[in-house]
């Protein structure tokens, strides 16, 4: 989400602009400290954020291509020893932005007295997505923007008609600097946002990758200084994230979810109490995915962030509530070592 939009400069805009930059740029030394201070008190914790390796090389797609090819489609049993390359090619989907097909091979490193329905095949259309989205990958130069969407659309995504299998949420941050709790860097704050899935027992699947944010009504809007704004949803399918955890939910769960997306609809947007974050946290504790210690500190304000929900999840500072820890969450962070396939 960004703070500040310029346009049709003018001297109150540019004066205004500045106001604004000087008080964020005020509390960036205390953010930049405050960041030193946690990494001081957390030293049992590896700090050094590895560089992930870019998925688009030539090599790395043959690679992938060939290790696909190998397996056993278009079902997998579970088999405890390929557990980790199951959660390497689920790390690589999410990455490609498959995030159903990701979920799905993170469902074949459950055991089957598992409470989800282990019954989700990988089919020769996800071949299909696989290879369609490695062209597209390669060729981005660049993130593509997220288009404003109405509530209405997430909602008729899963009114497909057809018989749910299972049910899934993915919760997305990305942080305004990679692996830090800063609040912000310059105008950039990050970005929270959620993805849903329906799978279905017909293979199918229905999908939406969307986050809440401000409609900035004028240059001042969403800010510390005028933090309210009117809101929007957005489709986030190509945002980049930072940190990523995903779990299987139940209907009931998936349902609470998709009505608090449509209570969010035209509701005011609120730096300070109502942001990306809150509805995205609000959104996986529904789901059973509680984050802790979220909030953090900017002038004239203050409230849950990306920066400081990131952080928490970096610091293993959140947990499955049904379990009371890890157990059954898909995790990728940018902790995340560069994915290796072996093939057989």
């Amino acid at each position: 989400m960004n703070i500040i939009t310029l346009n049709k400069p003018s001297v109150l805009k540019y004066g205004a602009v500045l106001l604004v930059f000087l008080g964020w740029s005020a509390i960036a030394f205390s953010q930049d400290t405050l960041a030193k201070t946690q990494v001081h008190e957390q030293q049992n914790v590896n700090e050094t954020v590895p560089r992930a390796t870019p998925i688009g090389k030539r090599a790395e797609r043959k690679q992938l291509m060939r290790f696909l090819k190998s397996l056993n489609f278009p079902e997998v049993d579970y088999n405890e020893s390929d557990d980790n390359q199951w959660r390497h090619l689920a790390a690589l989907f999410t990455r490609l932005r498959l995030y159903p097909l990701a979920m799905k091979c993170f469902l074949k490193t459950l055991s089957p007295d598992s409470l989800v329905n282990s019954d989700i095949p990988i089919t020769n259309s996800d071949q299909q997505n696989i290879q369609s989205q490695l062209i597209i990958t390669a060729k981005e130069v660049a993130p593509i923007k997220s288009n404003i969407i109405k509530v209405d659309s997430i909602l008729e995504k899963f009114k497909d008609g057809k018989k749910a299998l299972s049910y899934a949420l993915i919760l997305h941050v990305k942080q305004a600097v990679r692996g830090t709790p800063r609040v912000h860097k310059f105008i950039y704050t990050g970005h929270t946002f959620i993805t849903l899935i329906k799978f279905n027992t017909d293979s199918s699947y229905a999908s939406f990758t969307f986050g809440f944010g401000p409609h900035k009504d004028n240059l001042l809007a969403a800010t510390p200084i005028i933090p309210s704004s009117s809101s929007k949803f957005t489709d986030d399918g190509t945002h980049n994230w930072d940190e990523v955890v995903g779990k299987f939910i139940s209907k009931r769960r998936f349902e609470r979810i998709l009505k608090l997306t449509k209570q969010y609809d035209g509701l005011t947007y609120n730096l300070n109490s109502n942001n990306c974050t809150d509805f995205g946290l609000k959104a996986a504790r529904l789901g059973g995915l509680e984050v802790r210690e979220t909030k953090g500190y900017w002038p004239l304000g203050a409230g849950n962030n990306p920066g400081v929900t990131g952080k928490s999840i970096l610091l293993g500072k959140f947990n499955n509530m049904d379990t009371g820890n890890f157990e059954k969450l898909f995790i990728d962070t940018a902790r995340i070592a560069p994915i290796e396939v072996t093939v057989h």
